[in-house]
């Protein structure tokens, strides 16, 4: 279990554990418990929009829809502590800065973020709010649940592919301790617990792989590799796709 905590205290600002030693071994092997910190994330995403799309009617009245969104839009940034939009955001500054590779892992090490990673984040946000305002209350809570955990899955796909870019770093311990076969062990289990959450979970799962697989090929090519920020945005686009998939879905079958 100490791998699991060590996880959810990496992740998260969950510290149901206080660890403040970590051997190398458990941060690595805490990559396989990634979805299931997720899981845990998802059930208070879910139960916060699943009262605040159905207890008010209980009560009586309509909970306003635009904070509804604000709010969904802002819890993951609150208990995670904005670690993967930080990855996105340098990420993005990097990757789409035209430079050479040595330049790029620089840009994206540098703490500071540019304008376009900050525009690139908002465009980001104003997308998941837009889609939380449309999101049909019927599915609201299950994307929900099934948003942190395929964005961790897709983590752990990333690390568990595709090479890390530089010498030292983060990245290192993790693809130590998840090869190919932790990571079929962890999709098959997070599949099972998709597949539970229901079929358009998966669904969204599919397309948010599709995405992840392009994207570390395409950022392997120009950096030689994934880093952690890399990762971060794996996850952050693809909870985007999960919520724009159970959108549609929802628009298209029902």
């Amino acid at each position: 279990m100490d791998a699991f905590f060590i996880g959810l205290q990496f992740l998260t600002r969950l510290h149901v554990v206080r660890q403040t030693v970590w051997t190398e071994e458990a941060f690595g092997r805490s990559v396989r418990y990634f979805p299931l910190v997720g899981l845990v994330l998802g059930g208070i995403y879910g139960a916060a929009a699943l009262a605040m799309a159905w207890l008010p009617w209980y009560a009586g009245y309509d909970f306003p829809v635009h904070v509804r969104a604000a709010v969904l839009a802002v819890l993951p940034f609150l208990l995670t502590g904005g670690i993967h939009c930080d990855g996105f955001m340098d990420t993005v500054d990097g990757v789409f800065s035209g430079r050479g590779r040595e330049r790029m892992l620089e840009i994206m090490k540098d703490s500071c973020s540019g304008s376009f990673a900050v525009v690139s984040f908002g465009i980001l946000l104003l997308l998941q709010y837009a889609v939380l305002l449309d999101m049909p209350l019927e599915v609201l809570p299950l994307a929900m649940l099934a948003m942190p955990v395929t964005g961790r899955l897709m983590m752990v796909i990333g690390i568990s592919l595709f090479p890390y870019a530089r010498p030292e770093g983060m990245g290192k311990a993790f693809g130590k301790y998840a090869d190919r076969r932790s990571c079929l062990m962890v999709t098959a289990y997070t599949a099972a617990v998709l597949a539970l959450i229901g079929w358009q979970a998966l669904l969204a799962a599919a397309a948010a792989a599709v995405f992840s697989f392009w994207c570390g090929r395409y950022v392997t090519n120009l950096l030689g590799g994934m880093t952690g920020d890399v990762y971060g945005t794996l996850c952050t686009v693809s909870e985007l796709i999960v919520l724009l998939v159970y959108l549609f879905s929802y628009s298209v079958f029902y």
